[in-house]
C-alpha cells in the first residue's frame, strides 16, 4: 500500500507539471504575438524614418543615387576593378543619377582613392562621386573572430550596413564585395532596390565537401580535420549558414555572378534563376595588345633546356626583344591566404631541384610574386612568405612587388615567360586573364573558373596549361620551359585570342543590360 501510494503521488506531481505548462502555453504565444508586433511596428517604424530622409534628400538633389557598397576601396584586387568599371558604364549610360561608394578605407580621402584606382587600373570616372566613410570596417574583417568566422563577419557586415543606410539612403543599392547579409538591411529597412555582384560565394558545397572529408585547408584547421566529432558539428554549422545565406541572397532584385563556377553555387544557394546571369568581370585585356608576339619566331633558341642552359651560361642573348638571360615566372593576384602562394614558392623551389646545379639553369630562373595587400594581417602574411623563401634556399630568386602602379605591371607581364595561378577553386581569375592577354603561356589551377571558363580550348587550340599540386606545377612549369619558340609562340596567339570576350567593353556591356530594368524604375 505504501508504494502504492508513492507511484499515485508521483503521478499526481507529474500531472501537475504537464497543467503547469499547458497553463503556460497560451501566456508564451500572447507575449510572443506581442513582442512580434513590437518588432513588426519597429521595423515599419524606421523604414518610414529613413523613407522619409531619402525623401528630402531627393527633394534636394533633384535625382536618384546608386550606392555601391565597397568595403576595401583600395585593395587594388579584381573586385575594384569590377566596381570601378561598373561606375564608370553606369555614369556613361546615366548622365542623370548620382553615385556613391560606402568604404571603410580610413586615413585616405576620395581624390587618394580615385588617384589609386587610376594608376593601378588605367581607369577614370568621368565625373565625380560621393564617398562615404564607415567607421567600423573592423567588424567585416576576419581576424576579429577567431571562431565562428562566416558567421561572425556576416553579423558584422549586417551591422556596418546599418551604418552605411543611416549615414545615406539611396534608390538603389549595390553589393559589389559579396556581403550578402547587407541585402536584407537595404531593402527592408531602407525600402530600397538592391542588386549584388557575385564574386564568391561565402560558403559553398566545395567547403561542405572539404570539412566532411576532414581535408585540412586554410579555412578547416588542423584539430577540426582531426576530429570527427568537431567535423560533424562544422558540417551542421556550414549548412545552417547555408540556409540564412541563401534566404539573404535571395533578397537581391538582380543578381550577378562572375563565373560558371559561381553560377552553379549561387543558384543552389540563392534559387533565384529567373535574377541570375554572368557577367564576367572586365580585365583590361586592350591595353596589352599593343606587345607584339612574334618576338620568340625570331629567336633562335633550342628546344632542349640542356642546349639554352649552354647558352644562357655563355651570357648570349635573344636577336628579339626579350632579354633571354632569364625566364620569368610571375604571379599576379592578393596576398590572401587562398591565393595559396606558399604552394607557388614551394613548386618553384621543386622545379630548381629537377634542373639540378647545371651553370646557369638556376640563375635563368626567378619567381615575381605581385600582389596587394589590403591590411597588416597581409602584410604579417607577406613575411611570412618571405621567411618561407629563407627556408627553401630561394630568396635570391623570388621578388616580392606590393601595390605596384599598372605601368611596373604591365612590363611585369609583358617581360615574363609564364603566369602562375594557384588557388583552388577560384571564382574567376583576372590575373589569369590579364597574363593571357599579356603574352605569358598560363600555369593555372585546374578548379573554378581558370578550369570552366579560362584556361579553355580555343578554336581546338591548346591556351595554357593547368595543375593541382606541387610536382604537377613544377612539371608543367618545366614542360613550358622545355617547348620550342614556335610551339610557345601557338599557345600564347590562341590564348590572347581567346580573352576578347573579357574585355572592359563586353564587362560594361552585360552589366549595363544586367541593370537596365533597376536604373530605368529609378529615372
Amino acid at each position: 500500500m505504501e508504494g502504492h501510494g508513492h507511484h499515485h503521488h508521483r503521478s499526481m506531481c507529474f500531472c501537475d507539471v504537464i497543467r503547469l505548462l499547458w497553463s503556460l502555453v497560451l501566456p508564451c504565444v500572447y507575449l510572443s504575438l506581442v513582442l512580434t508586433l513590437l518588432l513588426a511596428l519597429l521595423v515599419l517604424g524606421v523604414r518610414m524614418w529613413l523613407q522619409s530622409r531619402r525623401k528630402t534628400r531627393r527633394a534636394q538633389d533633384s535625382g536618384p543615387t546608386v550606392a555601391f557598397f565597397h568595403p576595401y576601396c583600395s585593395a587594388g584586387g579584381g573586385g575594384e576593378r569590377v566596381l570601378w568599371c561598373a561606375l564608370r558604364a553606369l555614369q556613361h549610360r546615366y548622365p542623370g543619377v548620382s553615385f556613391v561608394v560606402y568604404t571603410g578605407d580610413q586615413g585616405v580621402t576620395g581624390e587618394q582613392i580615385l588617384e589609386g584606382a587610376r594608376q593601378r587600373f588605367n581607369i577614370t570616372l568621368p565625373r565625380p562621386i560621393t564617398f562615404i566613410f564607415l567607421r567600423h570596417r573592423v567588424l567585416v574583417e576576419a581576424s576579429s573572430y577567431s571562431h565562428f568566422t562566416l558567421l561572425g563577419q556576416s553579423i558584422g557586415s549586417m551591422f556596418l550596413g546599418w551604418e552605411a543606410l543611416t549615414a545615406f539612403v539611396p534608390d538603389l543599392y549595390v553589393d559589389s564585395m559579396g556581403y550578402a547579409f547587407t541585402l536584407p538591411v537595404f531593402r527592408y529597412l531602407g525600402a530600397c532596390k538592391v542588386a549584388s555582384y557575385v564574386h564568391y560565394p561565402t560558403v559553398s558545397t566545395d567547403m561542405l565537401s572539404v570539412v566532411r572529408e576532414r581535408n585540412p585547408r586554410f579555412n578547416n584547421a588542423d584539430y577540426i580535420s582531426g576530429n570527427p566529432l568537431l567535423s560533424a558539428a562544422k558540417v551542421v554549422y556550414y549548412c545552417c549558414f547555408a540556409l540564412l545565406y541563401g534566404l539573404a541572397g535571395s533578397c537581391s532584385d538582380v543578381i550577378m555572378v562572375n563565373s560558371t563556377w559561381t553560377l552553379g553555387h549561387i543558384l543552389a544557394l540563392w534559387r533565384s534563376p529567373s535574377r541570375t546571369s554572368i557577367v564576367y568581370p572586365p580585365c583590361d585585356v586592350r591595353t596589352f595588345l599593343d606587345t607584339p608576339l612574334d618576338d620568340d619566331d625570331q629567336e633562335e633558341v633550342d628546344d632542349s633546356w640542356e642546349e639554352l642552359g649552354q647558352e644562357l651560361g655563355s651570357g648570349e642573348e635573344g636577336k628579339g626583344g626579350r632579354d633571354r638571360k632569364f625566364h620569368s615566372i610571375v604571379s599576379v593576384g592578393q596576398f590572401r591566404p587562398e591565393k595559396d602562394h606558399r604552394l607557388q614558392i614551394r613548386a618553384f623551389r621543386n622545379l630548381l631541384d629537377r634542373k639540378g646545379e647545371r651553370p646557369g639553369e638556376r640563375e635563368s630562373l626567378r619567381l615575381v610574386l605581385i600582389g596587394g595587400c589590403r591590411n597588416q594581417e597581409d602584410e604579417d602574411r607577406v613575411l611570412m612568405l618571405r621567411g618561407l623563401c629563407q627556408e627553401l634556399g630561394v630568396a635570391d630568386r623570388v621578388e616580392f612587388k606590393l601595390n605596384v602602379p599598372f605601368d611596373e605591371l604591365k612590363r611585369e607581364l609583358v617581360d615574363a615567360t609564364i603566369g602562375l595561378h594557384t588557388m583552388w577553386n577560384e571564382h574567376f581569375g583576372i590575373g589569369v586573364v590579364e597574363c593571357m592577354a599579356a603574352g605569358t603561356i598560363i600555369l593555372a589551377h585546374k578548379s573554378g573558373g581558370p578550369k570552366l571558363d579560362i584556361v579553355v580550348p580555343y578554336e581546338d587550340g591548346q591556351t595554357g596549361f593547368l595543375a593541382d599540386s606541387e610536382d604537377s606545377y613544377a612539371a608543367a612549369m618545366e614542360t613550358i620551359l622545355a617547348l620550342s619558340p614556335a610551339a610557345r609562340l601557338e599557345i600564347r596567339r590562341n590564348a590572347r585570342r581567346s580573352v576578347d570576350r573579357f574585355s572592359d567593353q563586353e564587362f560594361e556591356a552585360c552589366f549595363l543590360a544586367a541593370m537596365e530594368l533597376l536604373m530605368r524604375k529609378l529615372e
